[in-house]
């Protein structure tokens, strides 16, 4: 089976094709560096050639409202009309656990936005809802730090190391599609400052953690289950301790 993966050279994109390649499938990375650019529909067609499935693990290089749209409106309406013509069966996107609960973020409605391009697309499809990834609790801390004190709602969050995620993204890719969503989320439950806190001090990282239930998180506000998937919902096996002891045994080795 041919699948291409449209982000893959990136952290979640890379371990795709390592697990479909694993499986005996025909994995190609596409992205900017590999010749191509959804923006713009530079490769497309030629990568798309005789493809079975089409996995959009890419991201907007810019956050910014604005850009973040366009970025995924722009990118997700030329992938879709390019499978059209290169008749692939099968869509399959990566997008976030409580999207819906999250419009007041500009990310968050690009994400609904692009989910609303494939529903009305004619190609099957499947979308996976991940939590947040361990790899982007530093980014979440940065998003909250004012001088030397990071404020972050005291709500629950489920988060899953991108091994996991990777996993069932691939496992989801080559299954006929649902036409709906499935949910990933993390072994653990942990308050999102604590979490935080805990990450913070494995980094001897100087910043003091705040529990402030009106802070926003990427500008929506937060209720207690706005960022934990529903109870069917697949769970990762990996644990957020073990994943950060393999952090820094990586970075002392």
């Amino acid at each position: 089976m041919k699948i291409v993966i449209i982000g893959g050279t990136g952290l979640i994109g890379s371990k795709v094709v390592l697990k479909l390649r694993d499986q005996g499938n025909e994995a190609v990375p596409a992205a900017p560096n590999t010749g191509v650019n959804t923006l713009t529909g530079e490769g497309l067609p030629e990568v798309l050639k005789g493809a079975d499935v089409v996995v959009d693990v890419s991201n907007s290089p810019s956050f910014e409202d604005a850009a973040v749209l366009n970025f995924f409106r722009t990118s997700t309406t030329n992938l879709l009309v390019a499978e059209a013509a290169a008749g692939v069966r099968h869509h399959v996107a990566l997008s976030v656990v409580g999207t819906d609960r999250l419009s007041e973020s500009g990310y968050m409605r690009a994400k609904i936005a692009q989910e609303k391009l494939i529903e009305q697309s004619s190609i099957p499809y499947s979308i996976v809802h991940a939590t947040q990834f361990f790899e982007f609790i530093k980014g979440i801390a940065d998003g909250g730090t004012v001088g030397n004190t990071v404020r972050l709602a005291p709500v629950l969050i489920q988060p899953a190391a991108a091994e996991d995620v990777a996993t069932e993204v691939a496992k989801v890719a080559v299954r006929a599609p649902i036409n709906g969503i499935v949910e990933i989320g993390g072994p653990e439950q942990f308050r999102l400052d604590e979490l935080v806190r805990r990450y913070l001090a494995a980094r001897e990282d100087p910043r003091s953690v705040i529990a402030d239930p009106t802070a926003r998180y990427y500008g929506a506000e937060l209720r207690e289950r706005t960022l934990v998937p529903d109870k069917n919902a697949t769970i990762g096996e990996i644990r957020f301790e073990d994943w950060l002891s393999h952090q820094f045994a990586n970075a002392t080795a």
